[in-house]
């Protein structure tokens, strides 16, 4: 998955999943101050990510994510490391 397609998924999941405007989601929108996601919405995105791409976010990687560009970063990674 390339960083269009993650960024992508991960803006239409955020609008679908939390009802959160799309203008406010930016690469450097940060998911609780910005967004206003908790830590049970965090793992409602992850669940829901993994449903679409059969990918999982592990739990260990999400607890450092932050930012929108933060997860973008760790889908990349996964895509690359296979």
């Amino acid at each position: 998955m390339d960083r269009n397609s993650a960024y992508g998924l991960i803006r239409q999941l955020l609008v679908e999943l939390f009802e959160i405007d799309a203008e406010k989601i930016t690469p450097e929108a940060d998911l609780y101050q910005d967004l206003d996601i908790d830590s049970i919405d965090a793992i409602d995105l992850a669940v829901e990510f993994k449903k679409r791409t059969g990918r999982q976010l592990m739990p260990d990687e999400f607890k450092k994510i932050r930012t929108v560009g933060d997860i973008v970063d760790v889908v990349c990674g996964f895509s690359k490391g296979g």
